[in-house]
């Protein structure tokens, strides 16, 4: 992974409509990208805007900006490797707690985007989106707000409208009483299936990997959601997280 470093420039003057986006101020900006490519295309985006990319060097290693001012942007390119991206957003937030951080991807599932908010992620875009959607979307998440890709948030609309009968609840994980899969009485293949549901897998999908009736699966996964506490799906995936034993580990009950 590439770690492009910012060093402290002078502030540009402001056009009229960055000063109507309500930055008051410039942003010191780290890109975390490998493809040097985009890298480019992101600095070329990024000129003439808040958003401040000074000359940067090239290291390797999850190592972060030493001296980078706050408030601190750091965005960050999500490839294969996972557990990198993961590892250099745990690290920009614990340096810099205040700092904010999206992420960039050709493409994002419901798992994904669940590890990352997790993991202390702000914003996830798409790396094909125009540069006047992803600048507002850079403006949104300086300004204290969170993005999510379009797809992500069909999926959720979608399950909310396919479970009406489900509360809505303020906050977005209702954390149930049960603090592990024991005392929350799950069988196996609830606990199978809730696997399933923390990688995103759809109903069907679920139902092909595990050999059983469609039917069957919503029907375990009304129970798992009234066993954990949990108002959906969404809330069950990242429930599970937490709360799945390690490989290896009893799951519950039979």
């Amino acid at each position: 992974m590439t770690v492009q470093t910012i060093k402290l420039v002078p502030k540009p003057t402001l056009r009229t409509e960055d000063q109507a986006s309500g930055l008051e101020t410039t942003v010191a900006t780290a890109l975390i990208c490998k493809n040097s490519l985009l890298r480019s295309g992101l600095q070329q985006i990024l000129r003439e805007t808040p958003f401040v990319l000074a000359e940067a060097g090239a290291v390797t290693g999850p190592r972060l900006i030493q001296d980078v001012p706050e408030p601190a942007l750091f965005v960050i390119q999500a490839n294969q490797d996972t557990s990198s991206m993961l590892e250099a957003v745990r690290a920009a937030k614990q340096r810099f707690p205040k700092a904010r951080v999206v992420v960039l991807a050709d493409q994002f599932d419901l798992g994904f985007v669940r590890i990352g908010l997790q993991a202390g992620v702000d914003g996830f875009c798409e790396a094909a989106s125009s540069p006047e959607v992803l600048i507002k979307s850079l403006e949104l998440v300086m300004l204290g707000g969170s993005v999510l890709p379009s797809a992500i948030m069909h999926s959720v609309l979608s399950e909310m409208f396919q479970n009406p009968e489900q509360p809505l609840h303020n906050n977005p994980v209702a954390e149930p009483e049960p603090s592990n899969m024991r005392e929350c009485k799950l069988s196996v293949r609830e606990a199978q299936i809730l696997g399933c549901l923390m990688q995103g897998s759809p109903n069907k999908i679920i139902a092909r990997n595990l050999d059983i009736a469609e039917a069957t699966i919503k029907v375990h996964v009304k129970a798992i959601l009234r066993k954990i506490g949990v108002a959906n799906r969404t809330q069950a995936a990242m429930w599970a997280t937490g709360h799945l034993p390690r490989q290896g580990e009893p799951s519950g009950n039979a």
